[in-house]
């Protein structure tokens, strides 16, 4: 299937994730030291970062008229929605820094060229860190779906407050609702 717009999805078409606990052993975790290659050219280690920071995982995010990994990728729950989840913190995102995220960062198993082309095309003003060899996604057990033979993390954000993960969002449907929704939780939770 070809994938012309990658911004315009009608969300009652698209089968939303279900809580499977794949993610219910976060809150509270220590996140550990990896090293991952960043979109802004820098090896950013989370687990060294003070303040509170704010990531969002996700599958992978397409390329406007490029073919889909797969025919049914959009009825594999959870996901569909990659590019619109990106804006959605694209644009909030001085909002987010306004509410107490120190950093923003997006996350997926791409690889840190093709993120890096995603970040320019989109115009993002924050790095999105490649797990490309999942140490990151195997360290902290985060869930994963296997489609074409790749592993891919499962939608969701961590906010970590000095490296400890304090609030997770998952499974997070519809996508492009999930920057807003971390915008709520950090207002009604200062630092």
């Amino acid at each position: 299937m070809n994938q012309k717009n990658l911004l315009d999805v009608d969300w009652s078409k698209i089968p939303a994730p279900t809580d499977d606990g794949g993610a219910a052993h976060l809150k509270g975790t220590q996140v550990p030291s990896v090293s991952l290659r960043a979109t802004d050219g820098s090896a950013v280690d989370l687990s060294k970062l003070s303040g509170r920071t704010v990531v969002f995982g996700y599958p992978r995010t397409g390329e406007p008229g490029k073919i889909a990994l797969v025919d049914d990728w959009d009825m594999i729950p959870g996901a569909r929605g990659c590019t619109p989840q990106t804006c959605s913190f694209r644009d909030l995102f001085a909002e987010l820094k306004g509410a107490g995220a120190a950093q923003v960062f997006g996350l997926s198993t791409q690889s840190n060229e093709y993120q890096t082309e995603m970040a320019t095309r989109l115009h993002l003003p924050f790095p999105v860190l490649s797990d490309e060899k999942l140490e990151l996604t195997r360290a902290l057990n985060l869930p994963t779906m296997q489609v074409a033979g790749l592993t891919l993390i499962k939608r969701l954000a961590l906010i970590a407050d000095d490296a400890r993960i304090t609030q997770v969002f998952y499974p997070v449907f519809p996508p492009d609702r999930n920057a807003g929704d971390v915008l709520e939780w950090l207002k009604k939770n200062p630092v």
